[in-house]
């Protein structure tokens, strides 16, 4: 999606918010015990408070409202009978719609676990997020923010997940422009113009570069 209208911006602003929100409370709700539906079903209820609706659901028949992935697993995973964890890694993944405007959001936390390194590949999975942030500009090229974003990753010892890439949101939860690398590729030509509207979601690894 391009804008060039302030109300357009307001209404992005507005439905950001709001899987904003709902992610926060998500993550503020999870504990040992609980399921992965469990913690769906919260966010289920603050979109519909919100008077939005789950954008996977909508685009997809997602059968949750949000995705949940708990490790292994690193997104898009369907919210089910799993019983959370002290320790886990988890992946939240929350994307909704309101008067036509769309919005995603998503972070990876561990569950009230005290293990440094995957703390450590959660902050700085944060970090790599706003070091790609601050490579758009426009007129820029469209892979400047997955260059910094994998030295920084390089720097740090971690590689990038590199089947799972950036989009273009805004008037649909996937449209143009598609695929945006969160990695170094110098073939990605394209360039970003003004009013552009797309997201960044880097996926640092201990290792792994492919999720399956």
């Amino acid at each position: 999606m391009t804008i060039d209208k302030e109300f357009q911006l307001d209404g992005l602003k507005h439905i950001g918010g709001i899987v904003a929100r709902t992610l926060e409370a998500m993550r503020n709700a999870a504990e040992p015990g609980m399921t992965t539906a469990e913690l769906d079903a919260i966010g289920a209820a603050m979109l519909e408070l919100e008077g939005a609706k789950s954008a996977p659901k909508v685009t997809y028949n997602f059968p949750g409202a949000t995705c949940i992935s708990v490790f292994p697993a690193i997104a898009h995973g369907i919210p089910n009978k799993t019983v959370l964890k002290n320790g886990h890694l988890i992946n939240i993944d929350v994307s909704a719609e309101k008067n036509g405007y769309f919005a995603d959001t998503g972070a990876s936390f561990v569950l009230q676990g005290k293990d440094r390194r995957l703390e450590a590949l959660c902050r700085d999975g944060k970090k790599a997020l706003w070091t790609g942030i601050n490579e758009v500009k426009v007129g820029g090229a469209l892979n400047a923010p997955g260059i910094a974003i994998e030295e920084f990753a390089r720097k740090g010892g971690y590689t990038l997940i590199r089947n799972l890439a950036s989009h273009g949101v805004g008037g649909a939860l996937h449209e143009e422009p598609g695929e945006i690398p969160t990695w170094k590729d110098l073939s990605e030509r394209r360039r970003i113009n003004e009013g552009l509207v797309f997201t960044l979601e880097p996926f640092l690894s201990m290792g792994a570069g492919w999720a399956v």
